[in-house]
């Protein structure tokens, strides 16, 4: 508050609020007349300053422009990113001499560089770092750019290149066409990177550096979950053990025990007392019932549904015995192991939209049911804020870069077999908003178009909001030729002649396998561009023939790429085509309404997505249908655990499999992710390592610290 009148003693001291800057210029305090009644002489406290007029207009002139630069800041403005150069070299070395040749920009510049400030990320060294979720409430008002899916036909054991292409594609946008673009990636499991499959950075000269971070570790993400998906597994176990050997009283008073003298509830015990409808704060209120009632979960152990988890492929530990010892008193059930990306804590991370709905999804997990047939959940346990502090970091992106400097999320990776393997929604809405109404996000979903993208559709989209505008069909000659009845593609095995020679029959008689994921993707309404990621043993007539029959089957474009060998430059005509594409007006639509029946939501995903003529279900499964209906879960969507070896539940099934019967083993439930997940035949959650993995190829150079033969 300025003070420049020639009356001070007529302003009431009411408008002057405690904490109020004045700056007093008044005319009698200027020539030494303040009288006893002007606001200035009864105005006290440390934000008083007696100034010049031309000082008072000067500071209102450098609150104006600060004002100004702050407006400016909130506001998306167009990126000035230093792309880096690339000099790709023939024959294309292996991905992590190509990574260790790139010097990235240190995270903090590419931050800036994208519109991020700096109390909105918090760096992990010199390479990656975490945003945070407040940058979605300042670029609240800023319009989304165009979303792009990344989806794939059925593929071999060895992948097509999904990752691949998606790091192709942006750095072709960003780097070569100048137009702003974010790629968001899950992030991958330590089991494969040890395993089998090897990293999942990308490949080639498209990928996401340093590629070493990105497979190891990165930020602690999957340690997280880890450690979550544990302690509640440890407090389901502990929690039987201690109902079995106490009677009411003292498991009551050791659920709220005494502290100097006094018991009190704990907030999560208050919510679980007004659960149950006990509409008391005073613990030694209760009655005898009452305190049972609270007491005593009464789970029943042959439901329990929650397993511990580790995040490295070990086949030994699919089933085991647990409380063998002495000292559990005779409780001991079977019991085994996931792959920590199994977690259903994973899929909460990844389809979560804020701090309090990952907490809340956490507090509905649902971990067993109860002697009575009702569910137990994690806030059931009490566990819930326990969950939520592992997991309080984990919630937010890591930001990386491509070996072309264009910004990269790599957040969540949820099993895109029993979840929805999709990266986060979080890291999709803070990039839509970062590169700005004319920019674009390109997100991939987990394995072929008819298990990553119709989940990506019926289940991610459902939970953002989120309307995509183009999905891009990653083929490759190898995969056409493998439907069209070529021999079988193992991993670790030299390809045969068929896959390393022309064979232009073997192609066409393989794109019905396209053709059949290309009419999958118009089901929902969006335009589909065919990326062909070209190898160099593929022809001019091979390459040439599959663009021309996937725009005969209805593709928006077909472009063939050349990222792997030359990064974004070989990307620029699919990048066109996609800005082209995302400019034709969205028609999106569900494939089904989720307050159909469980059973009408499965059926209408075997026949519409994968052509079966029909579904088959389990006793078992029929009993748990009917349980999670009548437990009020049945307006959840679909998530169909099936193999991604073909559109079948029979792996060996290639092409276009037709009039087959799809048997659905098992139905379970992720009631805090928010799905149902029907088991297609039989689901391994924990991966093996095969006779040969990848880890002996991996070394550490003591001298220099560098990573040796990861990739």
């Amino acid at each position: 508050m300025v003070l420049g009148s020639p009356k001070p003693e007529e302003i009431p001291l009411t408008w002057i609020q405690p904490g109020t800057t004045v700056l007093n210029c008044s005319h009698e305090f200027l020539s030494g007349k303040v009288g006893c009644d002007s606001p200035g002489a009864h105005f006290s406290g440390p934000t008083e300053e007696d100034v010049s007029v031309l000082a008072a207009a000067l500071r209102i002139q450098n609150v104006v422009s600060s004002g100004r630069r702050w407006l400016r800041e909130q506001q998306h403005r167009s990126w000035r990113l230093h792309c880096l150069k690339l000099q790709p070299l023939s024959p294309v070395p292996s991905d992590i001499e190509i990574s260790r040749g790139q010097t990235p920009k240190a995270v903090n510049v590419l931050a800036k560089e994208i519109g991020l400030l700096a109390d909105e990320i918090e760096i992990y060294g010199r390479n990656k770092a975490k945003v945070r979720l407040s940058v979605l409430e300042r670029l609240k008002n800023q319009a989304d750019g165009k979303y792009v899916l990344v989806a794939g036909i059925t593929p071999t054991p060895l992948g097509e290149g999904k990752s691949t292409v998606t790091i192709g594609l942006v750095q072709a946008l960003t780097a070569h066409l100048n137009v702003n673009s974010f790629a968001c990636l899950r992030q991958p499991s330590q089991g494969p990177t040890f395993g089998v499959k090897g990293g999942a950075a990308g490949g080639g000269y498209a990928q996401v550096i340093p590629m070493e971070e990105f497979n190891l570790h990165l930020t602690g993400d999957i340690h997280a979950i880890t450690a979550a998906n544990n302690l509640l597994a440890a407090a389901i176990d502990t929690r039987i053990l201690h109902e079995n050997t106490q009677t009411d009283k003292a498991l009551y008073n050791r659920l709220v025990p005494l502290v100097n003298g006094v018991r009190e509830f704990s907030e999560i015990q208050l919510a679980r007392l007004k659960k149950l409808g006990i509409n008391k704060t005073d613990p030694s209120t209760l009655t005898e019932e009452e305190m049972c009632q609270f007491a005593r979960l009464n789970i029943d152990p042959s439901t329990i549904t929650w397993q511990r988890v580790l995040d490295t492929n070990d086949r030994f530990l699919r089933k085991i015995t647990i409380g063998q010892a002495s000292t559990e008193k005779g409780y001991s059930r079977q019991a085994q192991f996931d792959i920590a990306v199994a977690s259903e804590i994973m899929a909460v991370l990844a389809l979560t939209d804020s701090l309090t709905d990952m907490k809340e999804r956490l507090g509905r997990m649902v971990v067993a049911s109860d002697k009575g047939g009702q569910p137990v959940t994690a806030d059931g346990l009490g566990v819930t804020g326990a969950l939520t502090v592992l997991m309080k970091d984990a919630i937010k992106p890591n930001l990386m870069q491509t070996l072309e400097g264009t910004p990269v999320f790599v957040h969540a990776g949820p099993f895109a077999n029993i979840a929805h393997g999709n990266s986060s929604v979080l890291a999709d809405k803070i990039a839509l908003k970062l590169v700005g109404e004319e920019g674009f996000v390109v997100t991939e979903a987990g394995f072929g178009a008819d298990i990553g993208m119709e989940k990506f559709f019926n289940i991610k989209c459902r939970a953002s909001g989120l309307v995509p505008n183009v999905v891009v069909l990653v083929a490759t000659v190898r995969a056409l030729k493998m439907h069209g009845g070529g021999p079988s593609v193992t991993a670790g095995v030299p390809l045969k002649k068929e896959y390393t020679e022309e064979n232009i029959q073997l192609v066409a008689d393989g794109c019905c396998n396209l053709q059949k994921q290309i009419q999958i993707t118009q089901l929902f309404g969006v335009p589909v561009v065919v990326a062909l990621n070209v190898f160099k043993t593929d022809t001019r007539a091979e390459i040439d023939l599959v663009c021309e029959l996937a725009k005969q089957a209805g593709a928006f474009d077909a472009v063939p790429c050349y990222h792997w060998s030359v990064g974004g430059r070989g990307s620029v005509d699919l990048a066109r085509a996609v800005r082209e594409a995302a400019s034709q007006r969205s028609r999106f639509q569900f494939l089904y309404e989720v307050q159909l029946p469980i059973v009408k939501k499965i059926r209408t995903i075997a026949q519409a997505v994968y052509g079966a003529k029909d579904i088959e279900l389990s006793p078992e499964a029929q009993s748990k249908i009917d349980r999670y209906t009548q437990q009020g879960f049945g307006n959840l969507p679909i998530c169909m655990a099936k193999t991604h070896l073909s559109l079948s539940h029979q792996p060996d099934k290639k092409g276009v499999p037709r009039d087959f019967i799809l048997p659905i083993s098992d139905v379970r439930a992720s009631i805090g992710a928010g799905f149902i997940y029907p088991l297609v035949g039989t689901m391994s959650t924990m991966p093996g390592l095969p006779t040969r993995p990848c880890f002996y190829d991996i070394d550490l150079d003591t001298e220099t610290e560098q990573v040796k033969g990861l990739f």
